[in-house]
Parts: C-alpha cells; structure tokens; sequence
C-alpha cells in the first residue's frame, strides 16, 4: 500500500481549484507503481508568483502550468521526500479552456504531469516525451480520466 503524506499551500483560491482530497488522491496514483512511501508539497499559486519562479529557477519570463522541485537528500540520508510542486491556477484554467479539455481533468494532468518530473522523468527529446505520455495516459485512465493528448486534437 502507498502512503504518501502531502502538504498543500494554497496562495489563491477560486472556483475550479481542486481540494486536497483530490491532489492527494491524483498524486498517489502516480507514485503507486514506484514508491512505497513518499511525501510532496503542491502549491497552488497566481501568476506573479509562477512567473517569478519560472524566471528564477528556468530563466523564463512568463507564469507556467507547473514546476517541479525535486529534492535530492544527500548521501546517506534516505528520505521518502520527492520535492515541491508548484501549480499555477490561472494558467491550468486557460489553458483548460483553449485545449477544450474539463478543468478537474486538465489540473488532475497537472499533478501527474508534475510528479513524474519530481520522480526524474523528463521530455527533453522525442523518446523521452513519448515514454512521459504513455505513462500519464496511463495513470490518468486508472482515474478515470481520458488521454489528455487525444482531447487536445478531438
């Protein structure tokens, strides 16, 4: 059985924001193949905060959909710590609505999305890209969800 133990900031609020139930539940679901026991931050943020991060940390001048922060415990701490997840609110929604997508399916992506990152995955290059999307379509579907890169050309 996962345990994960998940901290959830919430530096906006507003309609369409997922309660932590559903983080938890969205968050546990990509971990369950790989971990027994993990812990995590999402941060649920506006903006200028996402656009402050994303020129900081990636030298990007503009507010993203998520950033990961994985933590790496020095040798030899073992720590069951994965890192922060940083999820921009108002990015997720618009970008929900423009790609036709329900807005619970696009944040659930998200968090996927996000974890996977924390857990060393990346889409750097093709190969790398279509592994990363296999695997979210397929933890997405155990929640139910469709393929989310399908929904983007239906």
């Amino acid at each position: 059985m996962m345990s994960l133990t998940l901290e959830v900031q919430y530096a906006v609020e507003g309609a369409g924001v997922p309660d932590e139930e559903r983080l938890q539940r969205w968050a546990a679901a990509a971990l369950r193949s790989c971990r027994q026991q993990a812990e995590l931050v999402i941060r649920v943020v506006d903006e200028a905060e996402s656009a402050a991060l994303n020129r900081t940390y990636r030298g990007k001048d503009r507010p993203t959909n998520v950033l990961s922060f994985p933590f790496d415990a020095p040798p030899p701490v073992e720590s069951a710590l994965l890192g922060d997840l940083v999820i921009c609110a108002p990015v997720v929604q618009r970008e929900a609505r423009a790609q036709g997508k329900p807005l619970e399916a696009h944040w659930a992506h998200m968090v996927v999305h996000g974890v996977l990152h924390l857990l060393g995955h990346e889409h750097q290059n093709d190969v790398q890209a279509a592994e990363m999307e296999s695997l979210e379509v397929g933890i997405l579907g155990t929640l139910g969800f469709r393929d989310p890169y399908q929904m983007e050309t239906a």
